[in-house]
């Protein structure tokens, strides 16, 4: 199947039909809109609000519950109560739920409509536009077909075939941040047959055709061909620019919709919206199903208790008690009697549960959000909880799958370190200061370089130092920019290739500008311009590259960059000797640099065979491939680099403290295995004491299957592992490594490997990530947070929770999500106790009223408790393994309560009632203000013990809601009360006269005494015989052995890989001009950043293989700026 777009003279430019047949509609019919850029983020709309919010809360049990027992309370004949009492809870329950998800899904995609609604120049014709042939519109209003113009720093508005551009040959250059995370700027470019039709009657003139592949979410990769002038031309995913992306460096462009609204690439990796439920949502369902099978218990045993009363006995009293007209029999006043039980009873599960947990749940996000340790001040962004219904799910957390890049790194490459003929440059940066770089005019300020020597070397001219940095100057494919004299901007295709021509700058030898044929260079202030012969390009399976250049003096010199053990494998033997001593320099991922004196005659022969094989069909990348080997042979070693990818603050210590806890932590990447690799071990979750590291890489299914029978320790797999035949395999062998690392994965991949932990292991799972490529597995996980960085703002779009660094997770998890859990946890314990204990006090007193149903409060303030503060609860990262085990809340501690419940509901009744008959007490209104005066001092102190920490806001709480009962009492057993509804409050005065007398209170004091000892008792043997995590803390006086966490270090490890996201394919857009600009000067948008200095050879030397929490010390060691927030690093 393959889908169609039409641009004709003849035709409205607005449709997309799933056909292989071209297909155009008559400008003559009407517009025939087939599928528009409209894009719905929001859950609800004012028609289906209603319908779907009732629908999701009836999904849990308990409204339907109530809803059931409001139809019950309708028939006077067995409710005993109002039905006002359930009607009114009930809808304010539903109205405050309906309210807070009304406005965050407005919120949300309010974010959403601000952030896409920004207008731009269509072109469109016909009917459409009748006065203009250009005109400002909305993304909203695009249609597949339509022609766009999009202008310098704008977003991408759907998924467009670049047609023309301002740039020469029909480049532009887009950023992807919102894609993949990357900030790096990457270059795409119209076909030649419509790189000119930047004029718009040539644009009004254009009737091509598309056909492509239909919708799907691979970013990279588009299948098409467009049909025009009786021709046809392939297209590919260098013709195309996605929604999302922003273009750069470019002052217009002209592109055609291809694919629009749903249909774009980015909407189709976003997955689709979820409702959320925690497991304790979803336990209370199974309780609420237990307690209501335990109410039709009850209501059977007073049912049958009133059928036998009122055979035996109550027919004695006829005369008095005479049966209603609608009474039949005993039987059938049974049947009423178990009715009217069930509204009685109903208190078993009140209402306010659900009123109460979350009025929790929205303390607990304003807690959240609040928290000022949580707080960016670089970029001034704060912690948001963006839902309110998942908090105590953050206190259960098992699996946790992060993005890397952004939300590990900070995607910046520094220059720190360097090797030069057998010499290392590069000192600590508490040892020496920064170098002076004054005598260089072209310098970049914001660079930083730690060992003076090196300057003093390119200033003595010494020829070694002098050619690495010409090396670096040569060697790349970067584009440079002089927005004004002296004020250079290189545009890198990688970050660390940027680092390394600034760093060459910095040196003094500059990068000024270049030609298809030329490079020119500023030599220490003297400008020296190199013929450019060929460029051997960068791919993956070369990991180098390699520039042929002649020189002022006419020499051919070949320099080459790569990765160490693709550059050693081709040295010439002389550098034997020096290749050893570079090694043990630089003992990290490395990148060699060397170089080789070519012969006139040899290179002309060599590159007629280059000439060749660049024209042939068939083939042509493996002929070009062994001529390159050919040439790269009998290299000199210069040196080598070291690049330091620097990790966002904390994140090493943030891993090792989570792993204390029990989180697995996976990390899912799009980038090759070699970076992946490398960040693993700059992150401390891969470290030398891992023996063997085995990396899942089979091709077919058979040979994924194999491999993954063998692996011990770290997992890094192939498509194929997600194959339905292999999955549990892999899980199994998943969950027992000790770190799994997932390279080249796309974002469906992301979300199927977070669905198959979700699936089989029944864990809590957390995805976090920053950009839209995270965006699927977000949705997916339980609970999904996204990083608020420079990346964009798709990943917070659709998180739960958003933050500015990936350090605060450890905060919100260790802190903010235990508390909440443990918070839920003891206020649903205390409320299933105190309900059990207030209701089960009818159900005794059925069995003295004849079964007849009649019917003769408080606040909790869990929302502020907590058992630990906020210090310990990162100190001792254990503490939170007993959400991931559900110990503080599930069926067996809901069956414990229930008990308690039951057992102080039978003190509560049978001491009073035992009381009251010695006393010779008949007064039944004095009975049950006893029993109701007792119940609530009882669960006050039962409170008021559960309490880890007192404060006023506590006393307060507690003892004034003790206080507003006896106030109620009082005034509802008063005069005026009377005198205003005699009816509904006729007993007067009975509470003054009750609790008067000293022997009620007696009873109720000994009846407090005997409720609460054995609880008290119970608590104390619990601690001393069985005491949990917290309490063995708690009696700890001293911190944990390594209380200051220091960050794990390699001993000799060496990895190697090339260009982090450097991509293959430019060396030929250089030499072919096209990339050139028509003008030296023009518009640029590049942001720069200054990256923190860091000390890394203190780094290298602390080899100790430690792992703890973070403490005061990493306090210090950030204002001694120690490179605590950065990878090792990397040599290239």
């Amino acid at each position: 199947e393959k889908m169609t777009c039409c641009s004709r003279p003849d035709a409205l430019w607005r449709f997309a039909l799933p056909t292989c047949v071209a297909f155009c509609i008559s400008s003559t019919s009407n517009c025939v809109v087939l599928q528009d850029n409209h894009i719905k983020t929001s859950k609800y709309n004012i028609f289906t609000f209603l319908p779907i919010n009732l629908f999701e809360q009836f999904q849990r049990v308990a409204n339907g519950y109530f809803l059931v027992l409001l139809i019950l309370q309708l028939i006077p004949e067995i409710s005993s109560l109002s039905w006002f009492t359930t009607i009114v809870p009930l809808v304010l329950v539903l109205l405050v739920t309906a309210v807070k998800d009304a406005t965050d899904d407005y919120v949300s995609s309010a974010l959403y409509s601000f952030s896409s609604e920004c207008s731009f120049v269509l072109h469109a014709k016909g009917v459409c536009s009748k006065f203009s042939p250009i005109r400002i519109n909305k993304w909203m209003n695009v249609r597949v077909g339509d022609i766009i113009k999009l202008e310098n720093n704008q977003f991408v508005a759907a998924d467009i075939l670049l047609l023309c551009s301002s740039e020469p040959y029909g480049l532009c250059y887009i950023e992807t941040a919102e894609l993949d995370g990357e900030t790096n700027l990457k270059v795409r470019q119209a076909l030649t047959v419509t790189s000119d039709l930047g004029d718009i009657t040539k644009l009004m003139n254009f009737d091509g055709e598309v056909i492509c592949e239909p919708p799907n979410n691979k970013l990279d990769k588009f299948t098409g061909t467009l049909y025009w002038r009786d021709n046809k031309y392939p297209l590919d995913n260098d013709n195309m620019l996605l929604r999302g992306c922003v273009l750069r460096n470019t002052e217009w462009c002209f592109g055609m919709v291809i694919f629009a609204g749903l249909q774009t690439k980015l909407m189709q990796n976003c997955g689709r919206t979820t409702f959320k439920r925690t497991s304790i949502d979803k336990l209370m369902n199974t309780l609420v199903l237990w307690i209501f099978a335990f109410l039709i218990c009850m209501g059977v045993v007073l049912a049958i208790g009133n059928t036998v009363w009122e055979s035996w006995i109550g027919r004695n009293f006829q005369v008095f008690l005479p049966w209603d007209e609608s009474q039949r029999s005993a039987v059938f006043s049974g049947f009423l009697a178990f009715w009217s039980y069930i509204i009685i009873l109903n208190t078993v599960v009140p209402i306010s549960l659900y009123v109460s947990v979350e009025v929790l749940r929205l303390g607990h996000s304003y807690f959240i959000n609040w928290d000022r340790k949580m707080y960016h001040s670089q970029t001034d962004t704060a912690a948001e909880a963006r839902t309110t219904t998942l908090n105590e799910e953050l206190g259960q957390v098992e699996f946790i799958f992060s993005d890397k890049t952004g939300t590990l790194t900070q995607n910046i490459m520094v220059f720190r370190k360097c090797s030069i003929d057998g010499r290392t440059y590069g000192m600590e940066l508490s040892k020496t200061a920064c170098v002076d770089f004054s005598f260089n005019p072209l310098c970049d300020r914001r660079f930083r370089f730690y060992d003076s020597t090196l300057v003093e070397a390119i200033k003595l001219e010494d020829p070694a130092v002098q050619e690495f940095f010409r090396l670096l100057a040569l060697c790349h494919t970067v584009m440079p920019e002089e927005k004004s004299e002296g004020h250079l901007v290189y545009q890198a295709q990688s970050p660390d290739e940027g680092a390394l021509v600034n760093a060459a700058r910095n040196f003094g030898f500059v990068f000024r500008a270049r030609t298809p044929e030329t490079i020119t260079l500023c030599e220490m202030g003297q400008a020296v311009t190199y013929q450019l012969l060929a460029i051997l390009d960068f791919n993956n399976v070369r990991k180098r590259m390699s520039v042929i250049v002649r020189n002022p003096q006419g020499q051919i010199k070949l320099y080459s960059k790569g990765a160490d053990t693709v550059i050693f494998d081709r040295l010439d033997p002389s550098s034997e000797d020096l290749m050893y001593t570079t090694s043990e320099h630089l003992r990290l991922r490395t990148l060699a640099l060397a170089y080789k004196d070519l012969d006139e005659d040899d290179f002309e022969i060599w590159m007629k065979k280059l000439l060749f094989a660049s024209t042939v069909i068939e083939n042509r990348e493996d002929q070009l491939g062994a001529l390159y080997e050919e040439i790269e042979q009998g290299l000199k070693l210069l040196g080598a680099t070291a690049i330091e990818d620097k990790l966002q603050e904390g994140v090493a210590e943030t891993i090792a403290c989570l792993n204390l806890a029990d989180i697995k932590i996976w990390v899912l990447t799009g980038d090759k295995l070699e970076t992946a690799m490398n960040i693993g071990y700059s992150c401390n979750m891969l470290r030398d004491d891992m023996n063997e590291v085995f990396v899942v890489s089979g091709h077919t299914l058979q040979e994924v299957q194999q491999q993954l029978r063998g692996v011990r320790f770290v997992v890094s797999w192939q498509a194929h592992a997600l194959e339905p035949l292999l999955e549990h395999i892999l899980l199994d062998v998943a969950c027992l490594c000790k770190t799994v690392i997932c390279c080249r994965v796309t974002p469906m991949q992301k979300a199927q490997v977070v669905e198959l932990v979700k699936r089989h292991k029944r864990a809590i799972t957390l995805a976090i990530g920053d950009g839209a490529n995270d965006v699927s597995m977000i949705k997916t996980a339980h609970i999904g947070v996204g990083i608020s960085g420079q990346e964009g703002t798709q990943a917070v779009l659709a998180s739960d929770y958003s933050f500015a660094q990936f350090r605060y997770l450890q905060r919100l998890l260790l802190v903010h999500g235990r508390w909440s859990y443990f918070r839920m946890c003891n206020f649903l314990c205390y409320f299933f106790y105190k309900n059990f204990a207030f209701t089960l006090v009818h159900f005794w007193y059925g069995f003295f009223c004849g079964f007849s149903a009649q019917v003769r409060i408080l606040p909790d303030l869990s929302v502020f408790l907590k058992d630990v503060d906020d210090r310990t609860s990162l100190r001792y990262p254990g503490l939170y393994k007993p959400g991931q085990q559900n110990l503080l809340f599930n069926k067996r501690l809901f069956f414990l309560c229930t008990l308690q419940g039951m057992g102080t509901s039978f003190l509560l009744f049978f001491i009073p009632y035992g009381a009251f008959s010695v006393m010779v007490k008949e007064d039944q209104q004095a009975f049950a203000v006893t029993i109701a005066t007792s119940l609530v001092i009882v669960v006050s102190v039962q409170i008021g013990l559960d309490k880890h920490y007192w404060t006023a806001v506590n006393h307060l709480f507690i003892w004034g809601s003790v206080t507003v009962y006896f106030a109620i009492l009082f005034a509802m057993q008063s005069n005026g009360m009377f005198g205003i509804l005699p009816s509904n409050f006729p007993f007067v005065g009975t509470a003054r006269s009750c609790l008067s007398e000293q022997s009620v209170w007696l009873v109720i004091l000994l009846t407090t005494v005997v409720c609460v000892v054995p609880g008290l008792a119970v608590s104390f043997l619990r601690v001393d015989l069985f005491p949990t995590l917290t309490d063995k803390q708690s009696r700890k006086r001293e911190g944990p052995q390594g209380q200051n966490l220091r960050r794990v270090r390699r001993t000799s490890s060496r990895r190697s890989a090339y260009a982090f996201s450097h991509q293959q394919g430019y060396g030929e857009l250089i030499t072919s001009g096209k990339n050139m600009r028509a003008s030296a000067v023009s518009s640029a948008h590049s942001p720069g950043r200054t990256p923190h200095s860091s000390n890394w050879i203190e780094n290298m030397l602390k080899r100790k293989n430690e792992v703890s929490c973070i403490s005061d010390e990493s306090g210090d060691r950030a204002k001694n700026r120690l490179p605590s927030s950065s990878t090792e690093p990397e040599l290239h």
